[in-house]
């Protein structure tokens, strides 16, 4: 029953609007592009796991997900949280992707602030 849930969870994650909009903007990503290639998607080839919180009703993400490209792959790292109570807008903290070197590359440097109602 415990695997069941948590599979369960985890597709509901997969398929939510954070983690398509967040692979969409790594895909486009020039830094994000310069490390991994073209052709940027889940490295899983079934359904990915996401790991960690994705609470939007408490104003609380914060999630990571491994991806691959044409030359290499990496973990993505996103946390938002929502400033001002339940009308404020999700302001995102970390957006980084973490290569298998250790290296890690802040694509909030290198992008606009993703934030959503």
């Amino acid at each position: 029953m415990y695997i069941a849930a948590n599979l369960l969870f985890n597709y509901q994650r997969s398929n939510s609007s954070v983690v398509s909009s967040t692979l969409y903007a790594l895909r486009v990503n020039p830094d994000a592009r310069e490390a991994l290639g073209d052709e940027i998607s889940f490295k899983a080839k079934t359904i990915p796991w996401i790991r960690g919180t994705m609470d939007q009703l408490h104003g609380k993400i914060d999630i990571s997900y491994k991806v691959i490209g044409k030359r290499g792959e990496g973990t993505v790292h996103f946390t938002s949280v929502r400033e001002g109570g339940r009308g404020g807008k999700f302001k995102t903290k970390r957006w980084a992707l973490e290569l298998p070197t250790g290296e890690t590359r802040d694509l909030l440097v290198s992008d606009t602030v993703l934030e959503t109602d």
